[in-house]
C-alpha cells in the first residue's frame, strides 16, 4: 500500500513542475519517443480512459468520435489539460483521481490508455490492475513508458540514475509494465520497443469473460 505522506510530497512535487512539464517534454517526445503518442492514441475507440492525463499532451491525437475520460493526480496539471481541451475544442471529462484508486466501476472502458506514467506512480503494479480492472472485456489497454535499455551500459547508467530520481519525484527507469500486463492474462496485440529498448510500446487486449 502507498505511503500517503509520500504521495502526497510526489503530488506536490508534480505541481511544482507542471508548468515546466510540456517544455521537458517536448525535447523527449521530438528525440526519444517519436510517433509513440500518436501511435497510442490512434488505436483508442469508444469510451476511452487517460490515466495520468498530465497536461494533456495526448489530447489533439485523439480520434473525434471517441468519449473521453481523463484523470490526473496533480491539479496544477489538470488544470492545464482542461486549458488545452478548452483550446482545442476537445469535449473531455477530466477529474482529478489517484490511479492506484480509480474512481469507476468494474469494466467502465472500451480503451484504456496510459503514457509514460507508470514509471512516476507510487504503486505501478496496482495501477496496472485497476487499468485492467476498469476494462471492459474485449477492451484495449494501451500503453507507452520507458523501461530498462537492452544495452547494459544503459541500463547501468539507469541504475545509477534512478538514486536520484527516485527519492527526488518518483521516477523509475527499470519498471518493465509489460510483465503486469502478461501476468494478468492480457493478449499482446502489438508491441514495439526501440531506442536501445528504452522506449516500449504495446496494445493489449482483455479476454472476453475475464471478470
Amino acid at each position: 500500500m502507498p505511503d500517503p505522506r509520500n504521495t502526497e510530497r510526489l503530488r506536490r512535487y508534480w505541481d511544482k513542475h507542471a508548468r515546466s512539464y510540456d517544455r521537458q517534454m517536448r525535447f523527449f517526445d521530438r528525440t526519444l519517443f517519436g510517433e509513440s503518442r500518436a501511435w497510442v492514441c490512434s488505436q483508442a475507440s469508444g469510451d476511452v480512459l487517460e490515466v495520468a492525463i498530465g497536461t494533456g499532451r495526448n489530447l489533439p491525437r485523439y480520434p473525434p468520435g471517441v468519449r473521453l475520460t481523463g484523470i490526473e493526480w496533480s491539479p496544477e496539471m489538470l488544470a492545464l489539460a482542461r486549458r488545452r481541451a478548452d483550446e482545442l475544442g476537445r469535449t473531455a471529462d477530466l477529474r482529478e483521481a489517484d490511479a492506484q484508486a480509480l474512481p469507476f466501476p468494474d469494466a467502465s472502458f472500451d480503451t484504456v490508455v496510459c503514457t509514460l506514467s507508470l514509471c512516476a506512480i507510487p504503486d505501478d503494479r496496482r495501477a496496472a490492475d485497476e487499468m485492467i480492472r476498469v476494462l471492459k472485456p474485449g477492451g484495449r489497454l494501451l500503453l507507452l513508458d520507458h523501461v530498462p535499455s537492452t544495452a547494459w551500459p544503459v541500463r547501468a547508467f539507469q541504475r545509477i540514475t534512478e538514486l536520484v530520481t527516485v527519492p527526488l519525484g518518483g521516477e523509475h527507469f527499470l519498471r518493465r509494465p509489460l510483465r503486469r500486463v502478461q501476468e494478468a492474462g492480457l493478449e499482446i496485440e502489438q508491441r514495439d520497443r526501440f531506442k536501445l529498448g528504452i522506449v516500449e510500446r504495446l496494445a493489449a487486449r482483455k479476454p472476453v469473460g475475464t471478470p
